[in-house]
C-alpha cells in the first residue's frame, strides 16, 4: 500500500493544477479518477478532489467513476477530500461536490482528515460545510486565484500532522 495517492477529477485543469501541487508537497502524482485503477485506491492517505459543476455536482469524470469509491472498503483509513467552487457566482451550493465525496468515503467506512475553517469565505450554504469548517480545502480559482497555494501549503502540512495521529 502506497502512503499517499491523490485523485481528483478536472474539466478546466484548476482541480488538476490544485492536484498535482498537492500530490507534489506528498512527492507523488496525481491520477485523474478516469483512469484510476483500484490500486490507486489503496493508500495509507486517500486524497480526492472534485470540481462542482451545475447546482452542486460532481464533476464528470466523478460522476463517472462515484461507484469505484462507494464500492471500495475504506475502513480505518484515512481520507482528506478538496474542492473547487465559485463561491460568488454558485455561493449556494460552494464545493458541494467536495461535501459528497467526504460523505461517499465516510459511508465506507473511512476516517476523515483534513477539516479546514469556512472563516474568510463569501458562500451562502455548502453540502460541505458544518458547524462553520469544511470537509476538506475548499478553494475558489475563479475569485481568489491568489489564496490556492498559501490554502495548499497550509493544509498539505495539517495532513501531514493528522497522518500521524492514530
Amino acid at each position: 500500500m502506497d502512503e499517499v495517492k491523490v485523485l481528483y477529477g478536472s474539466t478546466t485543469g484548476n482541480t488538476e493544477s490544485a492536484a498535482r501541487q498537492i500530490a507534489d508537497a506528498f512527492g507523488t502524482k496525481p491520477v485523474n479518477i478516469a483512469d484510476a485503477t483500484p490500486a490507486d485506491l489503496d493508500a495509507a492517505l486517500l486524497i480526492l478532489g472534485s470540481s462542482t459543476w451545475g447546482v452542486g455536482e460532481l464533476q464528470g469524470d466523478w460522476t463517472a467513476a462515484i461507484s469505484r469509491l462507494a464500492n471500495t472498503n475504506l475502513t480505518g483509513r484515512k481520507v482528506a477530500v478538496f474542492g473547487l467552487g465559485d463561491q460568488e457566482g454558485f455561493g449556494d451550493s460552494f464545493c458541494d461536490a467536495m461535501g459528497e465525496l467526504a460523505q461517499t468515503a465516510l459511508s465506507r467506512g473511512a476516517i476523515l482528515i483534513g477539516r479546514t475553517s469556512a472563516e474568510g469565505y463569501r458562500h451562502i450554504a455548502s453540502t460541505a460545510e458544518e458547524d462553520g469548517f469544511f470537509c476538506g480545502l475548499a478553494l475558489d480559482h475563479d475569485n481568489e486565484p491568489e489564496r490556492t497555494p498559501d490554502r495548499i501549503a497550509a493544509w498539505v502540512t495539517q495532513l501531514k500532522q493528522e497522518m500521524n495521529q492514530p
